[in-house]
């Protein structure tokens, strides 16, 4: 039962994101907004994150890991409705950061609560059970998010969360045991303050840097300011007694070599999740519902393949499963490379079911695997740090592969538009074109640019199958069978 209840608190905070997506560009309409500043619904939501998420881990051990869960789902329900009635753009962006302060910590303290109460053995079994939301909530979003947007409201992705988390909190104050407080915990106010900065300017940067360009002297000073600050991050946690996140795990090669395979797990995901549905509306031609009934199959495979990839991992360990699972997450991309407007429907299903085959297989042993060999005193901290790869190597490359996308687009469209022959007697479906004034040109342009946005997305597909074949080399490195240690997490009653 406890599991079950810190499974709807993650469920919702992953789900939030993936579904509000696919709803921006209604609520831009709706409120009156440039596309400039709705995108600030997901970009002021990310950098709000990038500051709530490191301090997970210190707020569970001073607190209380079921008083900082049930008090950040709470802040998360009252941020959702907080949206869902917003009259402005505006209003709607100060919103979103305030609800991230709920939606970065649940998954964070949720998993760190799972760790402290599941014995080892059991380990694998409970994460495909918790991963089982973690990872159906993106893949569900976008359908969910299409229903409600074309047959009843943007607002209502906001306002379904208010009960269902009012629910969630009445079960986590009743039926969660209650974890011991650790005293004395000091906040790390240094490293706070240069993670914060860091990840901030980073994702702004990377989030802002098409619209500001990237060679200008606001992205150039950002970057600089992110990587420096970072820098600092690790000499101040380092040399710090009480440090906000414990960065001595990642001499743990297991735990190192699992947050890189996670960070190009988030970005193959996102390549799925985020660019098909864009090709099939712009591209396509389909609505943001029909989009999400052709991503429909694709998300059963998800929910069978994760419980079971747990199960796997408590029999054979981390190495197999997730080479395997990584192998087929770049098979996947690889074939979507092909993606054109003659591409049928049901190889895009096909395609998208061999990438969460993948996914569903490789995610849940290699988070597992990694947190599994911490030291109980070290579980706070590497959760954080794995929601943090998560967030911000999605967010990264949301910002990354987007601008690249728009740079393939801008080399193809000059190509492109070099190869149209000259409307002369020897081209005649040029001249039929032409003889339609205004209208035949603004065709043959739309037709080019779909074409372009095609090959592009083709690039930006083979990019991500390389980067993730890499990721089966490394996952070789990781134990073929789980080495249980002598560790039992305890939880301390009150």
């Amino acid at each position: 039962m406890p599991l079950l209840i810190v499974m709807i608190g993650s469920f919702m905070a992953v789900l939030d994101t993936s579904i509000v997506n696919i709803a921006i560009p209604t609520m831009e309409n709706q409120l009156g907004a440039s596309p400039d500043l709705g995108e600030w619904v997901a970009t002021g939501y990310n950098l709000a994150l990038g500051v709530v998420v490191p301090t997970s881990g210190w707020l569970g051990d001073r607190f209380g890991l079921d008083r900082v869960q049930n008090v950040a789902l709470l802040l998360f329900v009252a941020g959702s409705a907080l949206c869902g009635l917003s009259s402005s753009i505006t209003m709607m962006i100060a919103f979103r950061i305030f609800q991230a302060i709920g939606g970065g910590l649940l998954p964070a303290v949720s998993l760190t609560i799972i760790y402290r109460l599941v014995p080892p053995a059991k380990i694998g079994t409970a994460m495909g059970i918790y991963g089982f939301g973690t990872l159906f909530a993106p893949a569900i979003g976008p359908i969910l998010g299409g229903l409600l947007v074309q047959y009843s409201s943007w607002r209502l992705i906001y306002f379904i969360n208010v009960p269902i988390g009012i629910v969630g909190a009445v079960l986590c104050y009743r039926l969660l045991p209650r974890f011991a407080r650790t005293a004395g915990q000091r906040f790390d106010v240094a490293g706070w303050v240069t993670i914060g900065a860091g990840l901030f300017s980073l994702l702004l940067a990377l989030s802002e840097g098409e619209t500001w360009h990237w060679t200008s002297y606001k992205v150039l000073i950002l970057l600089a300011v992110g990587v420096l600050s970072l820098a600092l991050f690790v000499v101040v946690e380092l040399s710090s007694e009480q440090p906000l996140l414990d960065l001595r795990i990642f001499g743990k090669a297991d735990f190192a070599i699992s947050a890189v395979l996670l960070a190009l797990l988030s970005n193959g995901i996102f390549a799925g999740q985020y660019f098909i549905p864009l090709f099939l509306q712009q591209g396509d031609g389909l609505s943001a519902f029909d989009t999400g009934l052709t991503l429909v199959p694709p998300v059963f495979v998800t929910m069978v393949m994760v419980p079971l990839s747990g199960q796997l991992f408590d029999r054979l360990g981390a190495r197999w499963l997730a080479a395997t699972g990584i192998l087929l997450v770049s098979s996947a991309a690889y074939l979507m490379h092909g993606l054109s407007q003659d591409t049928s429907r049901d190889h895009v299903m096909l395609w998208m079911a061999l990438q969460n085959l993948g996914v569903g297989l490789a995610f849940i042993p290699i988070q597992t695997g990694s947190m599994s060999r911490l030291a109980s005193s070290q579980v706070s901290a590497g959760s954080a740090i794995n929601n943090i790869v998560q967030r911000v190597s999605g967010a990264l490359g949301t910002a990354a592969l987007g601008a690249l996308l728009t740079g393939y687009q801008a080399q193809r469209l000059v190509g492109q538009g070099n190869l149209i022959p000259a409307i002369s007697p020897g081209f005649p479906q040029l001249q039929a074109i032409a003889a339609q004034g205004q209208a035949g040109v603004l065709f043959l342009y739309n037709q080019v640019q779909l074409r372009v946005f095609g090959l592009a997305l083709g690039n930006i597909f083979l990019l991500i199958a390389g980067l993730t074949a890499i990721g089966v080399l490394l996952a070789l490195l990781l134990p073929e069978r789980q080495e249980r240690s002598g560790a039992v997490h305890v939880v301390v009653m009150e």
